[in-house]
C-alpha cells in the first residue's frame, strides 16, 4: 500500500468543524485536507504547531466588486490580486465577485473576461455572481443557459437603476 504525500501538517490546533470542536492535527496533501486525527504520525515538508490557536474554515464574501467597471464608468480600485490577497489576510478563503454585463454585451464573454481577469491574480477561491444587464443577443436564450450549465449559479436581475434595469417585457 502506498503512502500519502502529505505537504503540510498543522499540529495541536483546536479545530473547528460542523461536528464540533477538538484539538487535531490537520493532514494536508495537494493543498486539501486530507486527514483530522488526534495525532498523526505523518511528517512533511511544512509543520506548524497551532497549539493553543484556533483553526478555523474560511470565510465565503458573496459580495465583491473585483476589478468592476460601474454603471457610471469608473473602474473598482480592487484587483483580484489585491482583493483576495487582502481577503486572505483576514480568513476569507473564498470570494464571489459580481461579473458585470453592460448593454449590448455577450455574458459569456464577460463571464470569460472576469475569469481571465481572477486566473491572472486571485490567490483564492472565487467565483462569479452574474449581472445581467442585457437579456438579448442571445443571453438569455443561449449564454445564461451555457453558464449555468457550466456550473455558474448566481444570477442577479435589477428592476430597478435605468441603465440595468429589466422588466416584464425583458
Amino acid at each position: 500500500m502506498q503512502s500519502k504525500q502529505i505537504d503540510t501538517v498543522i499540529r495541536g490546533g483546536t479545530v473547528v468543524t460542523p461536528l464540533g470542536v477538538a484539538v487535531q492535527d490537520i493532514a494536508i496533501a495537494n493543498g486539501k485536507i486530507s486527514e483530522l486525527s488526534n495525532t498523526t504520525t505523518y511528517s512533511a515538508p511544512t509543520e506548524i504547531d497551532a497549539r493553543g490557536l484556533l483553526v478555523l474554515p474560511g470565510g465565503v464574501d458573496t459580495h465583491c466588486h473585483i476589478e468592476q467597471m460601474s454603471g457610471a464608468g469608473l473602474m473598482n480600485a480592487d484587483t483580484f490580486r489585491t482583493a483576495t490577497r487582502s481577503a486572505a489576510m483576514g480568513g476569507t478563503t473564498t470570494t464571489v465577485s459580481f461579473a458585470a454585463q453592460h448593454a449590448d454585451q455577450k455574458m459569456r464573454k464577460v463571464v470569460g473576461d472576469y475569469a481571465a481577469l481572477a486566473k491572472k491574480g486571485a490567490v483564492i477561491d472565487h467565483a462569479f455572481h452574474m449581472i445581467v444587464a442585457d437579456t438579448g443577443n442571445g443571453n438569455l436564450a443561449e449564454d445564461i443557459p451555457a453558464l449555468i450549465a457550466e456550473g455558474h449559479r448566481s444570477i442577479k436581475i435589477f428592476t430597478t437603476y435605468a441603465k440595468v434595469r429589466q422588466d416584464d417585457k425583458s
